[in-house]
């Protein structure tokens, strides 16, 4: 890894990348945002990268959006905050939630705001017990942003959500595992070997059919079940032909573990 922004490091298919603003909480900046994104593409063109494993640095997963270019007091006009989220936030979530594979989150410590809703944007996110979850907008008069006042819903139920949102409470990991909020909340000195080894695991298996399951479970929130019934045999009819499947049932008639190739 180097010394940047987002730390990344490429090892058995796993990128792993590292929100690294340790002194601010990993709060983001424009330059942040691009840098994370550059990941993001270069994850979904890598054919090496097989799963992606996101944390942060120091005590903090991410604080959400850097306030210190923000401050009224220096007078000037008021920040179109509609442009800050077109122009960064709305591209990350579309980014994470449409890369054909999957995405870890290691939630190391407080995730608030739009750090939070990034988080909730992975596939699979794991967080330390010591992590809290904080919709922060409601003390600053925002709206959830980074795809929360979609996610929540969906997730906890309109009243959990609405009260999370309109209070700012921190939620704690293990009452966002209980909830069904995230997957697992773990000791905080075994999060990132639990969160590693997830993440191997992951890229180890049939991660072309994996992308197709994230796709399929994403759409469901909209569609009906006839249209959801038609998109899992589209959906099967290409995991069916692929060298995964090939693989994983030959694996299994010959009584050994699969090789898969993500193809």
């Amino acid at each position: 890894m180097t010394d940047e922004l987002v730390l990344h490091r490429l090892d058995a298919g796993v990128l792993e990348l590292v929100l690294n603003r340790p002194d601010k909480l990993n709060a983001f900046t424009p330059y942040m945002h691009m840098a994370l994104r550059a990941q993001i593409d270069r994850a979904s063109q890598d054919s090496a990268v097989r799963a992606v494993l996101l944390t942060g640095a120091g005590r903090a997963f991410c604080a959400g959006q850097d306030l210190g270019d923000r401050d009224p007091r220096k007078g000037g006009p008021r920040p179109d905050l509609g442009a800050t989220i077109g122009t960064y936030y709305n591209p990350l979530i579309r980014a994470l939630r449409a890369l054909p594979k999957p995405v870890v989150a290691a939630v190391n410590g407080v995730a608030a705001g739009a750090g939070a809703n990034i988080a909730l944007a992975c596939d699979i996110v794991l967080a330390s017990d010591k992590a809290r979850f904080v919709q922060s907008f409601a003390k600053l008069g925002l709206v959830p942003d980074a795809g929360g006042s979609w996610s929540l819903p969906r997730l906890l139920g309109e009243a959990r959500a609405k009260a999370l949102a309109l209070t700012g409470e921190p939620l704690s990991a293990t009452q966002a595992a209980e909830w069904g909020m995230i997957w697992r909340a773990v000791p905080d000195a075994d999060l990132m070997a639990e969160a590693r080894a997830l993440a191997l695991k992951l890229a180890e298996g049939p991660t072309y059919g994996f992308g197709l399951t994230k796709q399929a479970m994403q759409a469901a929130a909209t569609n009906s079940l006839d249209a959801q019934l038609d998109l899992e045999q589209d959906y099967q009819r290409r995991a069916g032909a692929s060298d995964d499947y090939a693989e994983g049932v030959t694996a299994f008639l010959e009584k050994r573990e699969a090789r898969f190739m993500g193809q």
